[in-house]
């Protein structure tokens, strides 16, 4: 088992804007005063500049265009439709946003394959959504591979127990708790896990403070204590710059890079960066346009190949 991949899957944006229809409960998303064929262009430009540095560090980047026909605002971000398993299980997920479930595509299975990896079973849950349950794949669940522990910040976007049952399926112990941010002085949750924790082979990055039940923080932090990892603690207004929304990836030699956005790295403290570099270098990217209309940053724009090869 292994908690970084060499491989990931991006999904090229031809329709980037803000979603109006994720922006219900996504307070990270922001308008910004520009016609949308402006935005998709600079989202393309971010998109292409971070593809060439995770590729210059000897990451597999494995892109895949959107459908135009499809008019898929947010499949810049394919980790919350699917996840790809190391014994070669895939996972479809329910999707919050109507407009959102198209961009579940048979074809990028196709190019996975092309790739030369190997899809044994597909599991899915899509069916949810006709109940208005849903599980935004590992937007929704952060996964410690190497323990076999799942931990699921619950919101309207992450329905416990559609996630016992994805942890039952893929033999996981789940980890669940509530995570909240101030919204017009009202505390809301999170809309997905990944903005607020990063599990990496080592260490998490996580912003305890939107875990408000004590009890339940509690559990979380004995059980990254429990697995030897380090705790990089991160307040709310970091994570609001994105500093929870982080991937660990391997590069060339098995160098393992922390991947970031600009705006993450640069809300870090000093102390915070020296404990990052003591694991692994840090990489990072502006996403300025994808953050503000998105509402999502570096780890939501990469779904992890753990498939194996042919």
């Amino acid at each position: 088992m292994q908690q970084t991949t060499n491989s990931i899957l991006m999904i090229r944006p031809v329709n980037f804007r803000m979603n109006e229809q994720t922006a219900v409960n996504n307070y990270f998303q922001e308008d910004l005063d520009l016609k949308n064929a402006e935005i998709n262009t600079k989202a393309q430009d971010e998109f292409d500049a971070f593809a060439d540095k995770l590729k210059a560090a000897g990451i597999n980047v494995i892109i895949e265009d959107d459908d135009k026909l499809n008019d898929t605002p947010d499949s810049i971000f394919p980790n919350n439709w699917v996840s790809f398993h190391e014994n070669g299980d895939v996972a479809k997920y329910p999707m919050f946003a109507e407009n959102r479930r198209r961009e579940r595509r048979d074809e990028v299975f196709i190019r996975l394959e092309d790739e030369g990896f190997k899809i044994e079973n597909i599991v899915d849950y899509t069916s949810a959504e006709l109940e208005g349950f849903f599980l935004e794949g590992t937007g929704s669940v952060a996964l410690d591979r190497i323990n076999r522990k799942a931990y699921c910040a619950l919101s309207p976007r992450a329905d416990e127990d559609l996630f016992i049952e994805f942890c039952e399926d893929f033999e996981f112990t789940p980890i669940i708790f509530t995570a909240n941010q101030t919204v017009d002085g009202k505390r809301l949750p999170i809309y997905h896990t990944n903005v607020m924790m990063c599990l990496a082979e080592n260490f998490a990055v996580i912003c305890l403070d939107t875990i408000d039940d004590k009890k339940e923080r509690k559990n979380v932090v004995k059980h990254l204590k429990q697995d030897g990892k380090e705790i990089i603690s991160i307040t709310e207004a970091q994570m609001h710059q994105f500093a929870g929304n982080m991937l660990q990836l391997r590069g060339k030699n098995e160098q393992r890079y922390l991947v970031m956005s600009e705006a993450a790295h640069k809300s870090l403290t000093q102390n915070q960066i020296s404990t990052i570099e003591k694991y692994c270098p840090i990489l990072s990217s502006s996403l300025e346009t994808i953050e503000t209309c998105g509402g999502g940053s570096a780890r939501c724009m990469m779904a992890e190949v753990f498939l194996p090869r042919d």
